[in-house]
């Protein structure tokens, strides 16, 4: 038999509940457990049998435990705070490198590296140059340099 494609359906996040998918994709979640905690309320035998990846977790939950969740007062204010804190971090006017360099706030700086230690879910570093790169993307964050690394698939 000839198999001519694969068709993905991914849950589709509500609307109050949107950000979870924006965070998810950003490395922002692997310095701030607290986020990570919003997927073990909504499923956590899922979460565990996962092995702790947001990305696969989103793409895995059922649809109605979204639904649930999306109107839970509990998780919503967990979930607020923690969209706030993500907003507050990524917007922030008040950075090294923004004070440092105005002029320079539409550049990108690519950072390549063989592997990245980013967290013990992501196993794509093999030691002691993977966590120092991992620390290199996470300090770069918190001075606001507008640094972009290579992609890999989660």
């Amino acid at each position: 038999m000839y198999l001519f494609n694969k068709i993905t359906v991914n849950p589709q996040l509500p609307k109050r509940i949107e950000k979870l998918s924006t965070i998810s994709n950003n490395l922002w979640w692997s310095w701030n457990t607290e986020f990570l905690k919003l997927f073990k309320m909504i499923d956590i035998d899922l979460w565990e049998n996962i092995g702790k990846n947001p990305v696969k977790f989103l793409k895995m939950v059922p649809q109605e435990k979204l639904e649930e969740y999306s109107k839970n007062p509990e998780f919503l204010k967990e979930y607020d705070k923690n969209v706030s804190n993500f907003e507050s971090y990524m917007n922030s006017k008040s950075t090294v490198f923004s004070k440092k360099f105005p002029e320079n706030k539409g550049d990108l700086i690519a950072y390549f590296s063989a592997e990245y230690g980013l967290d013990e879910i992501m196993q794509i570093y093999s030691g002691g140059l993977g966590i120092l790169s991992g620390d290199h993307l996470k300090a770069a964050s918190d001075l606001g340099i507008p640094l972009v690394r290579n992609r890999f698939i989660i």
